[in-house]
Parts: structure tokens; C-alpha cells; sequence
């Protein structure tokens, strides 16, 4: 189980780092800043293009040939070429593309196009007596690492076909070139070199399509030896979800890459004693809400909690079952399958009873384990808050259901409280810790179960906070309030939609609740992964409490607290396990595997960017000859 746990560690920083890859990608300023700097850039090339034309780079000559208002005419020529061939490839050949429909990410990449041809037109005034000829052989080189980069970056993201890619590769900087000599020629009076531009421009563009070719192919190996999937496949289908959240594509790689298990659900159910009518549902879902954004099961508790909500008008409170991210779900049809069933089993619901305990919490060694029995089932919290917690493993759900059987309980409904988040998570300690004490609730609870009492009360409540969402850390499904009274004492179960909880919260909430006549409970996150990848920190995400201020929580947990007061109802309850077979899961090794990918293409990007030196030197040897 150790090593496991290791290992569980191991899928969330690579998943982390995979995160902080993609995270500098493709979050462009506004398009008005980006023309504004794509005009200066073609202003600055179009004046050292004019620079050229004059035959010695004195003050007197540049004043006296007009050099700077020459610069303003080039400069508006380059720039109203940019425009004009970003348009007619945004509208022709990119009008259905995911990434390039955008006309941000086009102008984006030309205004690189112009960043590079100015270097190389600096360079060739380095030259002291520069030739037209020298100058074309230059600026090819210039179009040399133009295109690759171009061609590189679209061929990476672009779900555009091959012909419309290469096509949009090379328009804006191959027009640039033609431009630019064009103008040199014509204002320097001299002929333009076509035998140059023949040799040049064919062996530029073989080369840069050559060059991106053999560096994708050997990042490409790197995904079909780990996951059978070539590495740029994956990598456009992670920046198609990252920047225009368009899950499909990286869906589909999850489907293919996933296996079949049985997966099963823990409920809760409540329902007036007098009328029959649903009160409240607790369902624990033993399947992790990930891997991030929308994709797989991310949304899970929130889908879950609106669909059943819709289906059986009473609120759902979804709380984080014990699961790690070999448990994702890899798309939106498994997420169907999922509420189908729950649907189906909970409409059967029979064998309903109202013997319960009181709430009680033990604690040790810096595990808190709530514990509270209805009829013969043990609904178990777990926490380690104000330490850090994260993902426990599946051993510890299986070892502490054992232990419930053992005590004569037909079942235990487990629930990761995933409530505290402070620095390092001592995952061995931890476990240990909250196995021992668990064992000790449920051998409490085995005896307080004689003595339990034949009336309960349910109220339940709900907010959706305004102005608060997923880059505060705050999931679609708010804040729920289940407050259940057995014998006059009163315990509070809070299920907050975020991914974890800033450490000492937890505390903060429960002794706020005393106000309002609250004696005991626990604070529950459904550790959703839609807050994750939304935000540029170190985390990827925001857990609950550090970006929004801990009043405002507080505040809103009460308002969920006082609905449920409002409301409270003798009511009665059944309990019940589904069992839901046939589910795909990623699966611990493909997690593994995934995660690290992006951190060994990146390694291996840098490692092999010496294919477009080697390239580049061989293109200008060939330059010498000609």
C-alpha cells in the first residue's frame, strides 16, 4: 500500500508539472494590443529595410534620403501584408479550426514572423558592403527559422488539414520576403537577383519542412513508446482543452487509453416520514473527479448533484469518496453512464428506518474521524485538518469497510473529508493514523448502536455564492448544508465544491456554527478538478479559502446551515451501495504514464532543437555556393 501511495504522490506533481508546462501557452493580450505591437514590430523592420537602400548609414545620408519616412511606407506595407494574408488564412483555410479560428493566435505568430526577420535584417547590415544578393541570402536564413517555428507551433495545435497548415505556414513571412526585396531592389535601383530567390526560397522551405518534421517524429516516438499515441497528438488536444475548452479531442485519447472496472456509490437517502416526499441525499462516489477542467469526471459532483436534484426535487449533497486519479473517468459519456445508473438503483429505494446515533468524533495522533450510525450502516469521516490532507488511497476505504462488516455493521459509507491543505502531505503517516482511529469509531459505534434512538430530523439547505467561481476555487455546485438531529443534538454536514481547503478553515466554520445552534459536524470539499488549470499558480487551482476571504465562506455556509433549520422534518432513511459495471477508468499506470509524458517531451524538445541549428548551418553552407 505504500508504494502505491508513493505512487499516487507521484501522478499529482507530474499532473502539476504537466500543468505548469501548458500553463504559459497561449494566454494572449487583447487584439488591439496585439496589432499595436505586430504595427510596431513591421514599423521597426520597415525602417531598417530602409536602411538598406541608402549606400553609406550616415546621419547626413539617412536625413537626406529620407530614410525614416521611407521606414513609415515599408513599415505600413509589411504591416498591411500581415493583415491581409492573416485574414485570408483565417477566413479560407483556418475558419473551422479549433485553435487558429481565433485571429488573435494568427496575428500572434506573425508578429513572431516580423520579430525574426528584423534580427536577420540587423545582421545583414552588419555586412559593409551589402549586396541585394547578400541581403536575399540572409533573409532567407531569417525565413529559415521563420518557418519552423511557424510550422512547428501549428503543426503542434492546429486540428486544420495538412495542405491548409502548410499553406498558412508559409503566406505571411514568404509574402514578407518578397516585399522586402522587392523594395530594396526597387529603391536601390538595382535587378532583382529571381536566379537567388529560385535556389533560396524552394531549399528554405524543404528545409524547415524537413527539420520540423524529423523534431516532431522524435517527440512523437516518446508518446508511442508510453502510451501508443504520437506525443503532438496529445499535446493538441491538451492546448485545444487549456485555451478554448473543447474537450473532445483529449477525450478521446482518455477513451483509448483507458480500462473497464466496476466502480460503486455510496447513498445516503432521506425522506419525510409523514408524506414519503425525498428530503436530502449524501452520495459518495468511489470515483475521483478529474483529471482537470472539464474533462472526464471533473465536473462529476456538481453533474451528479444538479442531475439527481432535477430528477428527484430534493437537495444532494456530494462529498468526496475515497479515490485517486487511477480512478478519472476519461469522458462525458462515462459521466452518462454514471447517472443513469444512480437514477435507476435510487428509485428502487426499499427498507427504510429511523434508528440512529448521535455524532461523535475521535481523534489521535492527528487523525479526526467522525462517526454517526444509521441502523446498520456507519457513515464515516475522515480528516487529518489543520494537517495537510490529500487523496487517500482505496486500501483504506476497503480496510475500514472491513473493519465495519467485522463489527457487525452491513456496511460503512467512507467519506475523504479532503478539507485541510498546508505544505507536504506525510501520506504514510496519515493513512496509518486515520486506519488506527477509524477502527477505534467503529468500535464505539458497534456499542452505541444498542443504544440508539428511534427519531430523526433532517433539514437541508443550499447556496450558489455570487460573484464566486472556478478561479476563486469555487465549483458550480455551491455550498450544501445537511443538518441532521437525533435526540436533540445537532451535526452539521457542510459539502463546499472546490478542491480542498485552506488549513484551519475547517475549524473556523465548525465553531461559527455553534451560533446558529450547530453542536457538531464536519466541513466536506468534493475535491472537483473544474477549478484546476483555470488559474496561473503553482497549484493550477485555488482551494477553498485562499483566494476568497474566510468571512464570505463562513457567511455563506450559515446561510446554507439556516435553510436547513428552517426546514427540519422528522424523517426516516435508507442506505445503499450500487455497484455500476463495465466503467471505463484511466488507471493507475496509464496516469502514470500521461503525467510524465509532458515533462519527457519537454526534456527531449530541448535536447533535440539542435535538428533546426544543424538544418539552419547547412542551409547557409548552401547559401555560400550560390
Amino acid at each position: 500500500m505504500w508504494r502505491r501511495n508513493m505512487k499516487d504522490l507521484l501522478h499529482r506533481e507530474n499532473i502539476n508539472l504537466a500543468v505548469k508546462h501548458y500553463s504559459s501557452l497561449f494566454y494572449l493580450p487583447s487584439i488591439k494590443i496585439l496589432l499595436l505591437i505586430l504595427f510596431l514590430i513591421n514599423l521597426l523592420l520597415g525602417f531598417l529595410t530602409s536602411l538598406l537602400v541608402c549606400s553609406r548609414l550616415s546621419l547626413l545620408m539617412l536625413v537626406a534620403e529620407n530614410a525614416l519616412v521611407r521606414g513609415i511606407l515599408f513599415g505600413s506595407i509589411f504591416f498591411a501584408s500581415a493583415l491581409f494574408s492573416d485574414y485570408l488564412a483565417n477566413r479560407l483555410l483556418l475558419k473551422r479550426d479549433i485553435i487558429f479560428s481565433d485571429l488573435k493566435r494568427v496575428f500572434f505568430l506573425s508578429l513572431f514572423s516580423g520579430i525574426f526577420f528584423v534580427i536577420f535584417t540587423i545582421i545583414s547590415l552588419s555586412f559593409e558592403y551589402l549586396q541585394t544578393g547578400i541581403y536575399t541570402k540572409v533573409l532567407s536564413l531569417g525565413l529559415y527559422v521563420t518557418l519552423s517555428f511557424r510550422l512547428l507551433v501549428i503543426n503542434a495545435t492546429s486540428f486544420a488539414g495538412k495542405y491548409s497548415k502548410t499553406i498558412f505556414g508559409v503566406l505571411q513571412p514568404m509574402l514578407l520576403l518578397l516585399l522586402s526585396n522587392a523594395l530594396v531592389t526597387i529603391f536601390r535601383q538595382e535587378v532583382l537577383h529571381f536566379s537567388i530567390l529560385l535556389y533560396s526560397l524552394p531549399f528554405t522551405l524543404i528545409f524547415s519542412v524537413l527539420s520540423v518534421w524529423l523534431f516532431k517524429k522524435s517527440l512523437d516516438v516518446e508518446g508511442e513508446k508510453l502510451l501508443g499515441i504520437p506525443s503532438l497528438e496529445t499535446a493538441k488536444a491538451f492546448v485545444a482543452n487549456w485555451t478554448e475548452n473543447v474537450k473532445g479531442p483529449f477525450e478521446e485519447i482518455l477513451e483509448r487509453l483507458s480500462e473497464e472496472r466496476t466502480v460503486s456509490v455510496s447513498a445516503l437517502t432521506f425522506r419525510e416520514k409523514n408524506t414519503g416526499k425525498l428530503k436530502a441525499m449524501i452520495i459518495v462516489p468511489s470515483i475521483h473527479p478529474g483529471p482537470f477542467k472539464n474533462v472526464g469526471s471533473s465536473l462529476l459532483p456538481s453533474i451528479i448533484k444538479e442531475s439527481l436534484e432535477r430528477e428527484f426535487q430534493c437537495i444532494v449533497s456530494v462529498p468526496h469518496g475515497i479515490s485517486g486519479h487511477e480512478l478519472d473517468l476519461p469522458s462525458q459519456a462515462e459521466n452518462e453512464k454514471i447517472i443513469k445508473s444512480l437514477i435507476f438503483s435510487l428509485k428502487g429505494l426499499q427498507n427504510f428506518s429511523s434508528r440512529a446515533t448521535n455524532f461523535f468524533m475521535v481523534e489521535g495522533n492527528g487523525a479526526k474521524v467522525g462517526c454517526q450510525v444509521f441502523d446498520d450502516c456507519a457513515f464515516v469521516t475522515l480528516t487529518t485538518s489543520p494537517e495537510t490532507m490529500e487523496d487517500l488511497p482505496s486500501d483504506l476505504n476497503d480496510a475500514i469497510i472491513k473493519k465495519a462488516l467485522e463489527n457487525g455493521f452491513s456496511w460503512a459509507i467512507v467519506i475523504d473529508a479532503h478539507n485541510s491543505i498546508n505544505g507536504s502531505f506525510d501520506m504514510k503517516r496519515s493513512v496509518g493514523s486515520l486506519k488506527e482511529v477509524a477502527y477505534l469509531a467503529l468500535e464505539k459505534a458497534a456499542y452505541l448502536r444498542h443504544t440508539a434512538f428511534s427519531e430523526i430530523k433532517v433539514g437541508a439547505g443550499c447556496v450558489l455564492p455570487r460573484g464566486l467561481g472556478l478561479k476563486d476555487g469555487m465549483g458550480p455546485g455551491g455550498i450544501t448544508a445537511i443538518v441532521v438531529e437525533v435526540n436533540g443534538v445537532k451535526a452539521a454536514y457542510v459539502t463546499i465544491d472546490g478542491n480542498n481547503m485552506v488549513s484551519s478553515l475547517r475549524e473556523k466554520i465548525l465553531s461559527s456554527l455553534k451560533d446558529v445552534g450547530i453542536d457538531c459536524g464536519e466541513v466536506f470539499t468534493t475535491d472537483t478538478h473544474a477549478v484546476s488549470a483555470v488559474v496561473l499558480n503553482r497549484r493550477g487551482y485555488h482551494p477553498i479559502g485562499e483566494a476568497i476571504d474566510h468571512k464570505i465562506i463562513i457567511d455563506e455556509v450559515k446561510k446554507a446551515v439556516c435553510e436547513a433549520l428552517k426546514n427540519m422534518e422528522v424523517v426516516e432513511f435508507s442506505w445503499c451501495k450500487i455497484d455500476i459495471p463495465g466503467v471505463k477508468v484511466i488507471g493507475e499506470r496509464r496516469v502514470s504514464e500521461l503525467s510524465l509524458l509532458t515533462e519527457n517531451v519537454f526534456r527531449k524538445a530541448k535536447k533535440n532543437s539542435a535538428i533546426f541549428v544543424i538544418f539552419g548551418a547547412l542551409l547557409a553552407t548552401f547559401f555560400t555556393k550560390i
